[in-house]
């Protein structure tokens, strides 16, 4: 079928309107029209081609995708036309491998999860490049669509679907709750959700921010404190304090800093991706049986529990609503940090399609 969208030609360009093709249906799969799409710095990263690799080219991105389903195939069981649902940063996956057969589809061994965009899936027995959500409709296979729940506005929730999860899979799997002391590391797009997240999961919460111009967000968000990374008594004054560290920046930090304000048994889970790579010292991690591990996103299910869990606490996204034709101007802001706390696209009012 014949769609458009938003795309870039080449690395670091902008992006101009692409009409294009989606499979047509097959048994299982759904057919979406998308309503909002967040963006992610992850679409900026790949659509100036800077995480290595090539980017395959023109690139429709957008990963965090909520919409109506407007119709599905023969064989679909779980959705129905006029449902609220979504999809995140993957749709496919081998679904053979010990992490697929366990609900852990983004760590899929058997050749990868197949990403939303820059990606590509075999599609009548050929290779196809995968495009993303800032596009009027999207086909996905049932098995990788999640539920809305009614009570989440489709356009704060948009960006649950990679920033939400990506938070919720590492507070769960590292038992964050009560008697817990969290700190979330960075408050943007990402650290913002961690703050409602971690909150509503009963933990002492601690942002640390570089500056205190974010101060009243914290508390506003759920935070307990508010530390400033930019002056050296912090680390002193938190040194041995926290059981868990959510690292959401994508800048290069000295890490050492940080793992030193872990406890006994403390770890620091890294979610943001810098360009360069980083040094650690053994001693910091010796001394105190510390660790240093990475998450990525979540699988199917757990999205659903995580939409869920939103639903029930009431937690969606900080978001500036825009038009698609602004969104190279919101790529610009989102690399000057100008956002609080997540752009989303408004598709369905503002992308016009011709001959479609």
């Amino acid at each position: 079928m014949k769609v458009c969208g938003y795309a870039a030609n080449e690395p670091k360009s902008v992006l101009t309107q692409l009409s294009f093709d989606r499979r047509e249906p097959h048994d299982h799969d759904v057919v979406i029209d998308i309503h909002y799409c967040g963006i992610c710095h992850s679409d900026i990263h790949q659509v100036n081609s800077e995480w290595g690799g090539n980017g395959i080219y023109p690139m429709v991105p957008g990963h965090e995708i909520t919409g109506i389903v407007s119709e599905v195939g023969t064989k679909v069981a779980n959705y129905k036309k006029g449902d609220r649902v979504a999809v995140g940063c993957m749709v496919n996956s081998c679904r053979k491998c010990s992490p697929c057969k366990n609900g852990l589809e983004q760590y899929c061994i058997g050749g990868g999860p197949v990403l939303t965009y820059n990606d590509e899936e075999f599609i009548n027995g050929r290779k196809t490049p995968t495009h993303g959500g800032y596009s009027n409709k999207i086909v996905v296979d049932e098995n990788y669509v999640v539920s809305v729940p009614e009570s989440l506005q489709l356009d704060r929730a948009a960006p649950l679907l990679c920033a939400g999860i990506t938070l919720y899979s590492p507070l769960k799997h590292w038992k964050a709750g009560p008697g817990k002391r969290v700190a979330i590391l960075g408050l943007g797009g990402l650290g913002h959700i961690g703050v409602k997240i971690a909150h509503a999961l009963g933990a002492e919460v601690t942002v640390l921010s570089h500056s205190l111009k974010k101060q009243e967000d914290g508390k506003r968000l759920g935070a307990d404190n508010f530390c400033v990374t930019s002056d050296p008594t912090t680390f002193e004054s938190f040194k041995g304090y926290f059981d868990l560290i959510i690292n959401t920046v994508s800048a290069n930090i000295d890490l050492n800093n940080y793992l030193s304000m872990l406890a006994l048994d403390g770890a620091m889970v890294v979610v943001g991706i810098p360009e360069k790579d980083a040094s650690l010292s053994a001693p910091v991690l010796v001394t105190s049986r510390r660790s240093i591990a990475g998450s990525g996103i979540g699988g199917i299910r757990e999205t659903q529990e995580m939409l869920d869990f939103c639903s029930t606490n009431n937690i969606t996204c900080d978001i500036e609503l825009i038009p698609i034709e602004s969104v190279n101007d919101a790529y610009e802001r989102v690399i000057n940090s100008d956002v609080r706390y997540r752009f989303v696209i408004d598709i369905a009012n503002s992308l016009k399609c011709e001959d479609n």
